[in-house]
């Protein structure tokens, strides 16, 4: 492949300057070559795919936007970039549709692994050197020791205090700081409503900015705007996030449970459980052996080129009202991370459904 190919194949379609802000609801999924311009090669492709597939693309390639595009122009072809990228999308399909049935094996990140120009010789072998496979690969233990699913689900449930107690959950209101969006730490407010009502206002210094699930639509943005419109795998994982009895739903939210390994994580063995259900990717969820806990939770948005990761990080479990809750997590994401630290919670407290409502339009001045 060529010097700066790849990532243009992944920003290749960023050719694609969205004509509106987000796809109106519709019967009909929206296609991607109807709601951007210049889109050539994902032109099939759902339109709520289209960004999480540039994101997987520019972190495979460890890039941004402006390597294949214009910017502010994105649906120019200036760039030679973005017309490598375009022959290396099709030749990673037709890899795919040639020697594995369709199935997606290949991927960019198979041969990119967040550089623009893949390694084709080997390296030499030293005490910086990795051996063998990346040891970053979590490796299946496919051995007959593995406790079953719903065994561990259930000393889940019991390690944060039983179903009893979390089903009396109503409410819960977060106060405390997020890191990692700049030098200072970042003020942080969360409201959680059963069922599945979740909103944060993060107090940042250009001004506050919201991510809210209602139970029926998301959004993010500033507050007091109607934001953009969560996709279709960010409105699943805000229904995870806002479900404050998710520990009793995980059998109900995925049918298909299986232990699949034993992992590490911070230097604990976990148990992981791979957690399947139509529609959308599978959940990976980590149990600390020893207590029990969701020590981690690994989600994947679809894209057209390959799933797209998401890695939540739970720590700092402490007791609120009866039941074991994490007081620190970290969103981690393949163009970087942030955490959050609660300060103060409360639980079955008092919070209006206005809160959850989303704000509308301003009204349209009318034309001189």
């Amino acid at each position: 492949m060529p010097g700066k190919s790849v990532l243009a194949l992944a920003m290749l379609t960023a050719v694609a300057v969205a004509q509106t802000n987000t796809p109106a609801p519709a019967a009909k999924t929206k296609l991607a070559g109807e709601f951007f311009k210049n889109v050539q090669v994902l032109k099939e492709v759902p339109v709520d795919q289209f960004i999480p597939t540039m994101q997987f693309i520019g972190a495979s390639l460890g890039v941004d936007c402006d390597f294949c595009h214009v910017e502010r122009a994105f649906d120019k072809d200036d760039k030679r970039e973005k017309q490598i990228a375009r022959k290396m999308m099709l030749m990673m399909f037709a890899i795919n549709k040639e020697n594995f049935d369709g199935h997606r094996e290949v991927t960019c990140n198979s041969c990119h692994r967040g550089a623009t120009k893949p390694m084709a010789i080997p390296a030499v072998m030293s005490s910086e050197a990795k051996s063998g496979n990346d040891e970053s690969a979590p490796v299946v233990d496919v051995g007959t020791n593995l406790p079953a699913a719903n065994d561990l689900v259930s000393k889940y449930v019991q390690a944060l205090g039983g179903a009893d107690a979390i089903n009396k959950i109503s409410s819960r209101v977060e106060k405390g700081k997020a890191s990692g969006f700049g030098d200072q730490p970042s003020a942080i407010e969360l409201y959680t409503k059963a069922p599945e009502k979740r909103i944060s206002f993060m107090h940042m210094p250009a001004g506050d900015s919201v991510t809210a699930y209602n139970g029926k639509e998301g959004w993010t943005g500033p507050a007091g705007k109607p934001g953009k419109d969560m996709r279709s795998s960010e409105l699943d994982a805000a229904s995870m996030d806002a479900d404050l009895q998710f520990a009793v739903h995980i059998p109900q939210r995925f049918p298909d449970l299986k232990v699949i390994r034993d992992e590490s994580v911070s230097g604990r063995p976990a148990y992981v459980i791979r957690g399947s259900r139509e529609k959308f990717p599978p959940v990976e969820l980590y149990f600390d052996h020893q207590t029990g806990l969701l020590v981690r939770m690994v989600r994947y948005a679809e894209t057209a080129v390959g799933l797209l990761p998401t890695q939540l990080d739970y720590a700092d479990y402490r007791d609120l009202d009866g039941v074991k809750t994490p007081y620190r997590w970290t969103i981690s994401r393949p163009t970087g991370s942030f955490t959050i630290q609660v300060d103060q919670a409360q639980q079955n407290v008092p919070i209006d459904d206005q809160k959850f409502t989303r704000p509308s339009e301003p009204p349209q001045k009318p034309g001189n």
